[in-house]
């Protein structure tokens, strides 16, 4: 079967392949775990606290968090990604199917949305509704936490054109910015077939984040650039990581 590219919810194909987890099977771990540390330590989660984590893809994050303690959900809109991770559940970790931008029908000390995981809506009101979604997760002491790219630096930084192989799979990656959108086109080769699919995630600055957080109704209390928790900077951090309630 030829997979063309769709942009009717690319997120729901693309990330139930198996050639996309082969694509970004070489991200850094060591980071995502420093950054795990930093940010419950930042937010002081007590013992035991209950975090959802949301866009949970395999659970790779939810099962870290839960080897520090803490009580986790885990839940993902592709079935696949979740059918993987139920091999790590216990008792105090679950995965569920679940869309972000409907409410959870628990309440937790910490909401997480990590590694770019927001703005695939091709409905712009799914991203009130996230926000919105997290605010009826959290209870009185929760912490609301989204850790985006910084839109600014990324375009700056953009590579219009690069291959990647990976498992011999030559993936062909080109990068635009369009109608508010960042968009990667990756084509590639792959048992015997030949494959397209895009990737689309909204650029949405800090600015876009102040106004859909105002319009939720939840207060920004904090910004970090980096895994690290430094300050953000506009113009020169990775990262923009908002911490809200």
């Amino acid at each position: 079967m030829n997979m063309t590219k769709s942009t009717e919810h690319w997120y729901a194909s693309w990330f139930d392949t198996p050639y996309y987890h082969i694509l970004y099977k070489d991200r850094d771990y060591t980071e995502a775990q420093t950054f795990m540390d930093n940010l419950t330590d930042y937010l002081n989660l007590p013992e035991g606290a209950k975090i959802l984590d949301l866009a949970c893809g395999k659970g790779r994050h939810s099962v870290y968090l839960n080897s520090l303690g803490y009580q986790v959900t885990g839940v993902d809109l592709s079935e696949q990604s979740i059918t993987h991770a139920k091999q790590f559940a216990n008792d105090t970790l679950d995965f569920k199917v679940h869309d972000m931008s409907q409410p959870y029908p628990e309440t937790f000390d910490a909401v997480f949305n990590l590694f770019t995981s927001f703005g695939y809506f091709d409905d712009e009101k799914c991203n009130l509704e996230t926000i919105e979604a997290i605010k009826s997760e959290l209870n009185t002491y929760g912490f609301g936490v989204i850790d985006f790219m910084n839109t600014n630096f990324i375009i700056e930084q953009l590579i219009p054109e690069d291959t990647k192989t990976v498992d011999s799979i030559t993936f062909h990656q080109k990068r635009s910015v369009k109608e508010g959108y960042i968009i990667k086109d990756i084509s590639f080769e792959a048992d015997e077939q030949h494959f397209e699919f895009q990737e689309r995630v909204k650029a949405f600055t800090l600015k876009d984040f102040e106004l859909l957080f105002e319009k939720a109704g939840v207060h920004l209390l904090d910004v970090f650039g980096d895994y690290k928790l430094n300050k953000y900077h506009s113009q020169t951090s990775e990262r923009m990581i908002m911490i809200f309630k």
